[in-house]
């Protein structure tokens, strides 16, 4: 599912000759994620988890999300992924250089992305006339009868720094579990980080796509001579570090601090 409630707009190519120096944003909102939606909005773990509270699963469920992917990662892969992919023609060979943005808007820690709307004027200083948008506003886990997956909601805009017309406009809302993907086992996940990492990755690449789509209409009229500078110089980040060790096995019927029950086999 690539829509939600708020409306779409498509990027006509009469807009899009428009552009001359286009710039690049992707934040996450605060409070967006990750989230884990699994164990209290599905009672089907319940004998699973004996005598720990769905509130407190969720928790320990979250902690393993936020050491399996970084918000920077999660907000740097939808940047990179998209720009990375656009036809090397303009605007997308004039595109601002991403460490430049990163560096006005003071958002190049790599723990930190911006969670609020950033001063879009600190752009226009590096000469940018359009800002390319990307937002996410909700990601996670969730789970319903016992079959959990990743999702991923949020939305792409994209605006003239002059005036702040919008031209371009995309909601996204994914879930694995409306998808019908594989069941992304919750307990495996706590065991095994890296699996969400995967089931992101999966989800923000094809949104990706999606963009990337939306970003090249076929109703262009003669676009200005191409320049030698790339929209693809970029690079995409890395991935997560690895899981944090094993802890020792517990006592029979008692759990380690923080830890979820082991998957089934």
């Amino acid at each position: 599912m690539l829509a939600s409630g708020c409306a779409s707009q498509r990027l006509t190519g009469a807009d899009l000759d428009q552009v001359r120096r286009p710039a690049f944003i992707s934040r996450i909102k605060d409070g967006a994620g990750p989230k884990s939606l699994v164990f209290r909005e599905d009672s089907a773990y319940g004998d699973k988890l004996k005598k720990l509270e769905p509130v407190e699963a969720d928790r320990r469920l979250t902690v393993k999300l936020l050491q399996a992917v970084t918000r920077f990662e999660v907000s740097e892969r939808l940047r990179v992924n998209t720009l990375t992919q656009l036809p090397r023609e303009f605007p997308w060979t004039h595109v601002v250089d991403p460490a430049r943005v990163a560096s006005v808007l003071e958002s190049f820690l790599v723990e930190e992305v911006p969670a609020n709307a950033p001063d879009y004027d600190l752009v226009a200083s590096l000469g940018a006339d359009t800002i390319v948008e990307f937002v996410i506003e909700d990601y996670g886990m969730r789970s319903d009868d016992g079959h959990a997956g990743a999702y991923l909601r949020g939305y792409g805009r994209m605006f003239t720094l002059d005036g702040r017309t919008e031209v371009w406009r995309r909601p996204f809302d994914l879930d694995q579990v409306t998808q019908g993907k594989p069941h992304l086992d919750p307990f495996k996940v706590g065991k095994n980080p890296s699996l969400f990492r995967d089931a992101m990755t999966e989800l923000l690449d094809e949104v990706a796509q999606l963009f990337v789509k939306d970003l090249t209409p076929q109703d262009r009229g003669a676009a200005p001579p191409p320049s030698r500078a790339s929209a693809a110089s970029d690079v995409v980040p890395g991935q997560a570090g690895a899981p944090a060790p094993e802890a020792e096995k517990p006592a029979e019927d008692t759990l380690a601090p923080g830890e979820l029950p082991d998957p089934d086999p």
